[in-house]
């Protein structure tokens, strides 16, 4: 509490350094066009930072304190005007001004006077008048909000938010249901247990804007449901720029505390992230599997380079580095641009709490009763290169986007197993290493075939290759005396080695689209979209076994810290050996296509009615190869499945008012799964708990409508209020079968899902509200939904078996949608001096109880309970140079927490019904860059 108390005061205290302030304000007209008004001019009050851009009826407003100044108008290829002003403190000077082209040529203010489809107010604006219902959050906001990464970025978007490492949730619906696109090109993901790339990889530095559709177009995928994301690299950047970006991190109970890493991480390639290869499965093992290797003795320790060692220290600060550089210069009659971005950054993370399973009988108990500890060491990195040629008629850009993270965790789970209550003390450590490699090209572009530019030509292609690992997962098993003394043996699944590796050896995506620019303001787009992904994964274990020789016993005390001392002299003295014990489905392949072609027509019926209608035919094709448990001379099992889908769509726009619009949009859409939902693997974990994709699950088909009103007071202003509703057949749903030993988190097909909501948004100037409040703005959205499943009687498992369905409720609420969720801001600017600004920014957000994953036996759903997220953050432009950003985030620390619901068929009896639970910690950053 007193924290709390302490980060208010602290807030309060900043916001009483504001001074009293005078305002100049004004209408910029363009004397070209008999005076109309004059949007997105630029105005600046020189020997600041402080800028502003006119809104769509020219109007613009600044606010600075008491002195004498010189205020500069310009405008892309007008003349700049400027003027002294003298600012009085509660005082309003108006100042109107015409701009004209005057004698410049447009080559002499192409550098110094760029209009951005960045800033807030153009997206605002554009918004407004787009037919679809769609927002955008460009670089300017994201700046002011001090937003650091595209996935915190799109959680300031009406509906979204994001939930740990599990991504972004859109109108409460989970990963699943998005797709994701980067300059209109399709795009991999990274890891295959995430529909899209996790957008927290990608810094804002080098995203221009990012677009979210949340109705359907026909030239974006057939597969939505959420949301589509296109992020629009920045190619073209307003200026050139050299910049520096160092940063640190504190995280209560994580940083400066003990930590167990393992021993590789502490290396200079571990610290960077490159560690990985030390893991790699020896080569000896060969590319197959069969028939098994067996190492003994020497061969066995000289081959592997990775152990089960842990290290003990205590865990630094965090930390980033960035490095941007953009130039733009001219080629005669065109323009050329570039711009390199490299990011790193580290983060230790501490978490602590229940790990639970269940098992079902006469009544419900745990089966698995722990208390999970993990030490969690990431990195990462992200490169981006983009190049930009343009001329009159021409828009040529190319983008080279490399990212790599890792993982390296220790995990304890502590306590009692099998439900054997009795043994309290038993322990299973566990060393993993997730490492994942990103590498994307694209190359795009635009061409006018007239120079009325009423007939032009877009298109793009793009090549991916990604790789995801987890090199020499190893664990074992014992009983805890001591954090330096366990009791274990050798035999059974004792030491285990597991080597997961999951590529897409290919990943091509391009479009091509014609557009027809016709009448005053209509357009016909026709147009191909596709891509290509190739994936194959391997999945090998290496056994430690009891060597033939061996007549002794194979238990024995050891300390983990220096458990490889002692397995090397075990197996120098023959009592035990390294042996591959790898299954007959240790290699499965996906083969999937898209090839879609689309018409859209965008017709203006009136000044105030205009339609976007269209059509898609969609193909998709997707070819699963995989072998089952058994013999190794079988022959690959087929799962093949080919749709063609027919995706119509309308979006509907009436402008009531100059200010407001009521909009309405429906299609016809579908939903494929995440790659490992229904990728044909058991990924087998240390405490006996499976994760299973099911290769026999089914696209799901939606019918979505969206009906909105907005109303925009200014151009800084917004009120919206929307509903929505979708019908899905065969929803794809998370599902946990509770077995005595084990319990398999798997994925089916529903019957029916129907979904209906509301959301709202705000965007607010609270100088309406008070003069004194004029340096404030206040953000908020909403969504509130309700849900309803039907559930079939018969289910397709894994197996391809056709059985009753064993889900505990016949009917229940769509798994993974919340029924509400908040995300709400308040901003607050004010300047230190002429050359010092600074924004404070507080960001709320809340979503509601959802289910995690469907019950079934008789026993309740899994619910992921509510989590209220506070963050306060201060960005400060010092002078021309620096800029600073301090950071407090996860200010409430809330617990996450998994739980069993109160509506099982059986009687529970376990005191908590808690399953999972741990804490963030709060944390405080800082970051400061230097501009050249």
């Amino acid at each position: 509490m007193k924290f709390k108390l302490i980060v208010i005061f602290l807030f309060l205290t900043v916001i009483s350094l504001a001074q009293s302030k005078g305002t100049v304000t004004g209408i910029l007209t363009d004397r070209e066009l008999n005076n109309e008004p004059l949007p997105f001019a630029n105005v600046l009050i020189k020997g600041t930072s402080r800028a502003v851009v006119t809104d769509e009826t020219g109007k613009y407003t600044i606010s600075i304190e008491p002195g004498t100044y010189t205020i500069q108008f310009s405008f892309l290829g007008y003349e700049n005007i400027e003027e002294k002003i003298e600012v009085k403190a509660g005082e309003t000077l108006t100042l109107n001004k015409a701009l004209g082209s005057g004698s410049y040529q447009l080559q002499d203010v192409v550098i110094q006077n760029t209009t951005s489809r960045e800033k807030e107010t153009a997206l605002l604006l554009e918004q407004k008048k787009a037919v679809e219902i769609k927002q955008s959050i460009g670089a300017q906001e994201m700046s002011r909000k001090g937003v650091s990464d595209v996935e915190e970025g799109l959680t300031k978007i009406t509906g979204i938010t994001k939930v740990g490492s599990r991504g972004l949730f859109v109108r409460g619906l989970e990963d699943r249901y998005n797709n994701l696109l980067i300059n209109n090109l399709a795009v991999p993901s990274n890891n295959p247990f995430k529909k899209i790339i996790p957008l927290d990889l990608i810094p804002t530095d080098v995203v221009s804007i990012i677009e979210t559709y949340k109705t359907f177009n026909p030239n974006i995928y057939g597969d939505f449901a959420g949301a589509t994301f296109n992020l629009v690299t920045l190619t073209k950047p307003t200026k050139s720029i050299t910049k520096v970006t160092v940063g640190a991190g504190y995280t209560t109970n994580n940083n400066l505390s003990d930590f167990y890493t393992s021993p590789n991480v502490n290396t200079t390639k571990g610290f960077f992230g490159f560690s990985g290869s030390d893991r790699n499965l020896p080569s000896v093992f060969g590319s197959q599997p069969y028939p098994p290797v067996t190492l003994s003795s020497s061969g066995a320790v000289n081959n592997f380079k990775s152990g089960f060692d842990i290290e003990k220290s205590k865990s630094p600060l965090n930390t980033s580095l960035g490095f941007l550089h953009a130039e733009k210069f001219n080629i005669k009659e065109a323009k050329f641009s570039y711009l390199l971005s490299l990011n790193f950054d580290n983060s230790y993370t501490f978490r602590t709490g229940a790990d639970r399973t269940l098992q079902a009988g006469n009544s419900i108990e745990y089966s698995n009763n722990f208390r999970k500890t993990t030490y969690d060491y990431k990195t990462n990195i992200s490169s981006i290169i983009g190049l930009n040629y343009s001329t009159d008629r021409l828009n040529l850009s190319s983008t080279l986007l490399y990212l790599k993270s890792t993982d390296s965790q220790i995990q304890d789970q502590l306590g009692y197993q099998n439900n054997q209550k009795d043994v309290t003390n038993y322990l299973i450590r566990t060393n993993q290493l997730d490492e994942s490699d990103y590498l994307n090209g694209q190359l795009f572009g635009e061409y006018q075939l007239t120079s009325d530019k009423k007939h032009s030509v877009k298109a793009g292609g793009s090549l991916a290759k990604t790789a995801y690992n987890q090199p020499d997962r190893n664990s074992y098993t014992g009983s805890q005396v001591s954090e330096t003394e366990i009791n274990t043996s050798y035999g059974g699944n004792n030491f285990l080695r597991q080597y997961l590796d999951i590529k897409s050896k290919l990943f091509s995506s391009a479009f091509f689209e014609y557009n027809y620019q016709f009448g005053k303001d209509h357009k016909l787009s026709i147009g191909y979209n596709g891509n290509h992904n190739f994936t194959v994964s391997k999945y090998r274990f290496i056994q430690t076994i009891i060597d033939p020789n061996n007549t002794g016993s194979t238990n024995f005390v050891m300390n983990p810290f220096e458990i490889d001392s002692q397995i090397t002299a075990d197996l120098l003295a023959y009592k035990i050996d390294y042996q591959e014990s790898s299954n007959a489905n240790w290699k499965a392949k996906l083969d999937e296509t898209i090839n879609a072609g689309y018409a859209n027509l965008f017709y203006k019926f009136s000044e105030k009615f205009d339609m976007n209608a269209g059509i898609r035919f969609e193909n998709y094709d997707r070819l699963t190869k995989y072998k089952e448990i058994g013999s190794w001379d079988q022959k690959y099992k087929k799962r093949k499945s080919s749709d063609l889908y027919f995706l119509p769509s309308i979006n509907v726009r009436y402008a009531l008012t100059d200010k407001s619009n009521l909009r309405f949009a429906s299609s016809l859409t579908y939903t494929k799964p995440v790659i490992m939902e229904s990728f044909p693997i058991s990924l087998v974990n240390p405490d006996g708990t499976v994760f299973q994709g099911n290769p026999f699950i089914e696209n799901s088909k939606n019918i979505n409508v969206d009906f909105k009103y907005e109303v925009f007071p200014t151009s800084k202003e917004m009120l919206a209020v929307g509903v929505f509703g979708k019908s899905i057949d065969k929803p794809i749903e998370r599902t946990f079968v509770a077995n005595p030993g084990t319990t398999i988190l798997s994925f089916l097909n529903s019957d029916k899902a129907t979904l209906y909501g509301v959301e709202a948004e705000v965007i607010l100037d609270l100088t309406r509200i008070s003069d004194a409040l004029k340096d404030f703005s206040w953000g908020f959205n909403t969504s509130i939904m309700q849900t309803k499943v039907t559930v079939p009687s018969t289910v397709i498992s894994p197996s391809g078996d056709l059985s009753q369905s064993i889900e505990t409720h016949k009917t229940r609420e769509l798994q993974g949608a919340s029924k509400w969720l908040i995300n709400s801001d308040l901003k607050y600017q004010f300047d230190m001096n002429k050359n010092w600004s600074n924004t404070i920014s507080a960001v709320y957000s809340v979503f509601g109880k959802r289910i995690y994953s469907v019950g079934t036996a008789g026993i309740d759903h899994i619910y992921e309970l509510p989590v209220s997220k506070l963050d306060l953050v201060w960005t400060s432009k010092i002078s021309e140079h620096f800029d600073l950003k301090l950071s407090a985030d996860n200010i409430l620390n809330p617990s996450t927490k998994l739980e069993v619901g109160k509506n099982s068929k059986d009687t529970f009896i376990e005191s908590s019904r808690i399953i999972q639970d741990y804490k963030k910690g709060v944390g405080f950053s800082f970051s400061l860059g230097y501009t050249f």
